[in-house]
């Protein structure tokens, strides 16, 4: 959908009409029955973020993903036509799980020629097919051809590799990312390779920490204690207004102004972030990473104060590219209705020298408070959500309309599926 300037009497939300303006119920958070059929729907069906090229940088390098809202766990590989393939990782015997170290239910990665299962030592090639079977004489008529390596869907976007589950599903991943990710297209993430990663297990819905982000109404509010007493009194006076949202299909985008990096008075922020020249916002001296003028997609509000757009790929990819030269992705993998696993990954250009590595890991520990208390917020939400209380619908603002648009979309992959599980009707017969 095309994005709407905002009238100075209008509403984000209402050039949306199919999202409405009423109260919200959670109770897609809240039921164990639906995220049962948020796993077939959704998980099953769509594209799916795991991982960066950089995470394969020759043939035989790999890597493991767990996704759990898809029972399922994957091997993807540069194989030997440096192509990435991906497959379930399960040995075609008797269904040991093919790569794994010592912990089978965590991840992995690292280089081979071949995968090896540790239970009986059958063989495959990077490309998945199946090479070697211990006594193979052993075997009634097995011809090795017959079992290769289940395959996934995988595509490559802009560096970043997804997996699509369902093979019946046949929509291009360029397609189904739409006019959002066509408007990204170009930038130089390959340049982003010094890379910081954090991993938390919330005990809250996997959506409601995408809504915790999706919106910065609560920024003022909720983290007025990292800030400097002058910084926090002017945020929570002034409030948030955003530049611009957008919405295309299950995807959205919110773009935001720059905020504080750099401060024009040195006593809005600490004196750790003079010092470093960096801070939530990251790194203040942006640096070179051949970007000669922005992808079209990126301040559509062509405002001169922006700092940041935050991207929300259905389902559970956000990628928020900033004015700075930096990116930071965020991944919500379900575990169950109530808990699921949180990934923040920082993205920067290699730093040359010791005060450019701080002024990133400054803005690296710094995110990592604010997201501790985003997390521990969201776990608050969801025992009360949970709770026996009579409050069950909740009014939305205008500022969160990719929340509305999150809820609804998850409500509708839903419905749909379960129209196609449907049995069809016999026609009566007169």
């Amino acid at each position: 959908m095309p994005h709407f300037p905002k009238p100075a009497e209008g509403s984000w939300t209402e050039h949306y009409p199919e999202l409405g303006t009423s109260p919200v119920s959670y109770d897609d958070s809240i039921s164990p029955e639906f995220y049962e059929l948020e796993r077939e729907a959704i998980f099953a069906r769509t594209w799916l973020n795991v991982g960066r090229m950089e995470q394969l940088p020759k043939v035989g390098s790999f890597f493991t993903k767990e996704i759990d809202s898809a029972r399922t766990s994957i091997v993807v590989v540069r194989a030997s036509d440096d192509e990435v393939r991906a497959f379930h990782n399960i040995c075609r015997h008797r269904g040991n799980k093919l790569v794994w170290q010592d912990y089978p239910g965590e991840e992995t990665s690292g280089t081979c020629r071949q995968f090896t299962c540790k239970y009986h030592a059958w063989r495959y090639s990077l490309n998945g097919d199946l090479t070697f079977v211990q006594q193979e004489s052993e075997f009634f008529d097995l011809d090795k051809a017959d079992y290769p390596l289940a395959s996934v869907q995988v595509e490559v976007w802009e560096g970043f590799i997804f997996v699509n589950l369902d093979p019946s599903n046949t929509t291009p991943l360029r397609e189904y990312l739409g006019e959002l990710g066509k408007g990204i297209a170009g930038y130089p993430f390959h340049e982003l390779t010094q890379v910081h990663k954090y991993r938390a297990e919330v005990g809250s819905n996997w959506k409601l920490f995408i809504d915790a982000f999706a919106e910065f109404y609560h920024a003022p509010v909720l983290h007025a204690k990292q800030a400097v007493a002058e910084e926090s009194r002017k945020l929570v006076g002034r409030g948030y207004e955003a530049l611009a949202y957008e919405i295309d299909g299950p995807h959205g985008m919110v773009s935001s102004w720059g905020g504080m990096a750099p401060p024009k008075d040195p006593s809005m922020v600490k004196p750790i972030e003079q010092k470093l020249r960096s801070g939530l916002f990251g790194p203040w001296d942006a640096p070179d990473i051949g970007l000669d003028e922005l992808p079209p997609g990126l301040n559509p509000a062509q405002h001169k104060a922006w700092g940041l757009d935050s991207y929300v790929f259905f389902p559970n990819f956000m990628l928020l590219i900033w004015k700075p030269n930096w990116v930071l992705t965020y991944h919500y993998w379900p575990t169950s209705y109530n808990t699921h696993i949180f990934e923040g990954t920082c993205y920067f250009a290699p730093p040359k020298n010791a005060r450019e590595r701080l002024a990133q890991e400054l803005a690296v520990v710094t995110f990592k408070e604010y997201a501790l208390q985003d997390g521990n917020t969201l776990e608050a939400t969801q025992t009360m959500l949970e709770s026996s209380t009579p409050v069950k619908t909740f009014p939305l603002g205008d500022q969160e309309v990719l929340l509305r648009h999150l809820h609804h979309t998850a409500r509708r992959y839903v419905s749909e599926y379960q129209q196609q599980q449907q049995p069809a009707k016999t026609p009566v017969r007169a």
